[in-house]
């Protein structure tokens, strides 16, 4: 959604108030596409605080459905997003300001859904569980552990014992 920040930029001291419709279905991130479970209106506020400045604010709430990183099980994950960017207009940006806007500004417009984008990819968690608890999955069959035991032996051995393993395998008499 694009919104014309030209009277904005324009008018000293003036505020725009707008409610959004949030119409995403899947979110990209590092190559994975996570659907959009839940999302509300976007609130977004516009003010003017200089010529040709202004401050961009937005609140949304959505979910996302994100795989848990142990067993794979799909976690609804939710995010309150609260933004606050200034905004130069393009006419007055300097090459730092206009290069640090880029991915959310197309001219005068603002466009919403990139900047609540790169808000979620910065609001991105480092780990997503299940539950604090999860087990995960059997590194040898790939059963879920969550539901009981597979059986299987998953007996490591510690690899610095390596060495003397195979000096013991070596002298063995079959």
């Amino acid at each position: 959604m694009l919104v014309n920040m030209t009277d904005v930029f324009t008018s000293e001291g003036r505020t725009v108030e707008r409610e959004i419709a949030f119409s995403c279905e899947e979110f990209v991130h590092e190559g994975g596409r996570f659907p959009v479970k839940e999302s509300g209106p976007v609130f977004l506020k516009l003010t003017n605080t200089a010529p040709g400045k202004a401050l961009a604010e937005a609140q949304v709430k959505l979910a996302l459905a994100i795989p848990c990183d142990r067993c794979l099980k799909e976690v609804e994950y939710p995010f309150e997003l609260s933004i606050a960017r200034e905004v130069v207009s393009p006419d007055q940006a300097g090459p730092e300001e206009a290069e640090e806007q880029e991915a959310f500004m197309e001219g005068y417009m603002l466009n919403v859904d990139r900047l609540i984008d790169d808000e979620i990819t910065t609001s991105w968690p480092m780990k997503v569980l299940c539950r604090p608890d999860c087990k995960g999955l059997c590194p040898v069959c790939g059963k879920d552990l969550n539901t009981g035991a597979c059986g299987c032996d998953t007996f490591v051995p510690d690899p610095r014992m390596a060495a003397i393993m195979d000096v013991f395998n070596a002298n063995k008499e079959v």
